[in-house]
């Protein structure tokens, strides 16, 4: 839905900007024309008709007023800021159901709105970030999660585990070898699913700490995972040009461990911070309608880390 809003947007604003052109630069001359003839021929020409000669079509007089609006919006929401909205739990406890997100667009490279082409280079995900693109398998939807591998790396997930084998550089002689990603626990209750209570740690991805969840019911999820290749299952090899996606609830997120890695040009952009967080506790019992927000959480409004 998001691809085909950008297509309208740039539609709508071409449009409206080349009726606008093409009156400034022909009909609007003509009727300047026609308005110094009839001032030569009726010197006590009234107010009136001076603006009944010069005033604009209805298609000119709203393609004026809309397309300084609309070329705003397809800026910033094509180059700078686009707001999105987290549909599942798959971010908890980073991100809940309900919160609108604001996506900086800039932060991975410029694309035009329709092709997604790159136009300038601004820089390239981190491990930790919290990302949003297009899903692989079906890019007209977007999905959210955060970069745990970068490209050359090698990811394991064993027993809730994971280990990383950060890329080898050119000149070294040595790969380093896989290391435990450092993990301490929080608490346990603050989240549940189906009535089973999650375990919430503390994590660090490089530079970024950040609390994921456990369901510590809930099987090993190894043979549902995507083969790599000849490696052993649950283990992952991230190719140039792309990353490896994870949902901070890892029994509750179909990331790169089940469909794959992340392509560059699939990027959208990097998820910054919560601008409005809406409750929807209603039940179908309810007076309201359940889509109704039942409570505004501010305390949730800020940065995303």
């Amino acid at each position: 839905m998001a691809a085909y809003f950008s297509i309208i947007l740039v539609l709508v604003t071409l449009i409206s900007g080349l009726i606008w052109l093409v009156d400034v630069l022909v009909f609007a001359p003509k009727r300047a024309a026609r308005l110094l003839l009839a001032k030569e021929s009726n010197a006590s020409l009234t107010e009136e008709a001076e603006y009944s000669i010069m005033r604009e079509s209805t298609i000119v007089e709203t393609a004026h007023s809309i397309f300084p609006v609309i070329a705003f919006v397809l800026i910033l929401r094509s180059f700078i800021y686009e707001p999105f909205q987290i549909p599942s739990g798959s971010m908890m406890p980073t991100l809940l159901v309900g919160d609108f997100i604001l996506v900086e667009k800039f932060s991975y490279g410029l694309k035009d709105p329709v092709w997604r082409t790159k136009l300038i280079e601004t820089g390239e995900p981190k491990r930790g970030d919290v990302i949003v693109f297009k899903y692989p398998e079906n890019p007209q939807i977007d999905y959210i999660k955060r970069v745990v591998g970068l490209p050359g790396d090698r990811i394991i997930y064993r027993n809730k585990q994971l280990m990383i084998q950060k890329a080898c550089g050119v000149e070294q002689t040595q790969c380093p070898e896989p290391e435990l990603v450092a993990r301490t626990e929080v608490s346990r209750g603050d989240f549940s699913q189906d009535g089973v209570p999650l375990l919430r740690y503390k994590e660090q991805l490089g530079e970024v700490a950040h609390d994921i969840l456990i369901n510590p019911s809930r099987p090993d999820m190894l043979g549902y995972f995507k083969r790599d290749g000849d490696l052993p299952a649950g283990e992952f090899l991230v190719p140039e040009g792309h990353y490896f996606a994870m949902g901070d609830n890892r029994d509750n997120s179909t990331d790169s461990r089940f469909w794959g890695v992340v392509p560059e040009e699939n990027l959208v952009g990097k998820a910054v911070a919560i601008w409005i967080s809406f409750e929807f506790d209603r039940t179908k019992a309810d007076f309201l309608p359940t889509w109704l927000p039942s409570g505004i959480r501010f305390e949730r409004v800020g940065g995303i880390h």
